[in-house]
């Protein structure tokens, strides 16, 4: 069985359903009809007794680089005025956490298969699967923790602990795919030509097990996690993804990008440039050569 739709492919095949983030010519950035369509495969994988474990890609050259936010930063006030809603921006936010968060709370097991970058709002997707398996040189991290973001599946706590955790999202940095097989982030990582094999070999050791036996498991473990209180850290995630948009920080961001552009705004934020408290004054022009 195979479907497409609007953002992404579909697949059944040898006890495998595979979810393919399907805009390749951004990135696999991410839209709310993408986030949509992924809980819907997911829902079709649940319900297909053949299906035994879901592979989640990218297609192309990355997993996905995060929320496709160019319009949204440079589009003007019509996108983000100066006076928001926070329950409007929440329910917006929450929507989109659940439909990523269908792969955790998936009954059937879920991998991530990650080539390229799992960035920002890319990454939120990878750590709602219950497995990574991620290519040597791959990135992964959460660049808007810099400003203009929250991630709001709240999973870097759960899955690095504290420390690790309070070291990613209180620099913004990304890490590699040795890196995360170091911290205990993915379960595997190999040169990229190899990823495909170790991820089919992985499914290959699962897709053995009984699909009860299968879900009983990944109840018990992940009922821990909501015993540690993931749903309302989640809730005050969400919260604060809205609040860093609307800052004054986030305000001087969406400036910048209306300005320079939002590729130059980014690069600003992921080289580490200051960013002033209440915003203060925009770069000009020769700040912006500078970022080469």
């Amino acid at each position: 069985m195979a479907l497409s739709t609007n953002t992404i492919a579909y697949e059944v095949r040898d006890h495998r359903a595979y979810i393919t983030l399907n805009r390749p010519e951004r990135l696999n950035a991410l839209t709310a009809e993408m986030g949509r369509e992924i809980r819907g495969a997911v829902e079709e994988a649940n319900d297909d007794d053949s299906v035994r474990v879901i592979i989640v890609q990218g297609a192309g050259r990355a997993f996905s680089a995060g929320y496709d936010l160019k319009l949204y930063a440079e589009g003007g006030e019509d996108l983000q005025p100066p006076v928001w809603d926070p329950i409007k921006d929440f329910k917006m936010m929450k929507a989109n956490t659940d439909n990523f968060f269908s792969l955790w709370t998936s009954a059937k097991p879920t991998i991530a298969k990650i080539r390229g970058y799992a960035v920002a709002g890319g990454s939120d997707i990878a750590l709602s699967c219950d497995l990574l398996v991620m290519a040597d040189d791959a990135k992964i991290g959460y660049m808007p923790a810099r400003i203009w973001g929250c991630p709001t599946t709240a999973m870097w706590v759960y899955r690095l602990g504290a420390t690790r955790a309070k070291r990613m999202l209180l620099t913004g940095d990304t890490i590699d795919g040795k890196k995360a097989l170091e911290w205990g982030l993915a379960i595997d990582t190999v040169p990229d030509d190899q990823l495909d094999a170790t991820v089919e070999e992985l499914a290959d050791r699962i897709v053995g097990v009984p699909i009860n036996q299968l879900v009983m498991q990944k109840m018990m473990i992940n009922q821990a996690y909501d015993n540690m209180g993931l749903q309302s850290t989640q809730t005050i995630a969400t919260l604060f993804d809205g609040i860093t948009r609307h800052s004054p920080e986030g305000r001087w961001f969406v400036d910048f990008a209306q300005k320079h552009g939002f590729d130059a705004a980014v690069k600003w934020r992921d080289q580490g440039r200051f960013i002033p408290d209440g915003g203060g004054d925009l770069p000009d022009e020769a700040d912006i050569a500078s970022l080469g």
